[in-house]
């Protein structure tokens, strides 16, 4: 394949991850309501700890633990953002 092609791929498979991403976030907004009627806290180290684990586990690479932690860090920042209610 020529670089061109691999670029199209790319479009495609960043297609494919803005859609799961959006998927995540409507599932962290759910998840942030129920918090809220629960009185629950919006920060879980110890369900942070437990995803950071769970995506060591199923990385098969070539990204290391490390790279895949530091950008999930980043998403379970913006995630956390959007399970807080709504400011008027």
């Amino acid at each position: 394949m020529e670089i061109s092609d691999w670029r199209i791929k790319i479009d495609q498979l960043d297609e494919q991850i803005v859609h799961l991403i959006n998927e995540r976030a409507a599932a962290a907004v759910e998840i942030g309501r129920i918090k809220a009627t629960q009185t629950a806290p919006i920060y879980e180290p110890k369900r942070e700890q437990q995803v950071y684990e769970h995506i060591e586990r199923v990385n098969q690479g070539p990204l290391t633990s490390a790279e895949l932690k530091d950008i999930y860090e980043r998403l379970i920042d913006v995630m956390r953002a959007k399970q807080k209610p709504a400011q008027p």
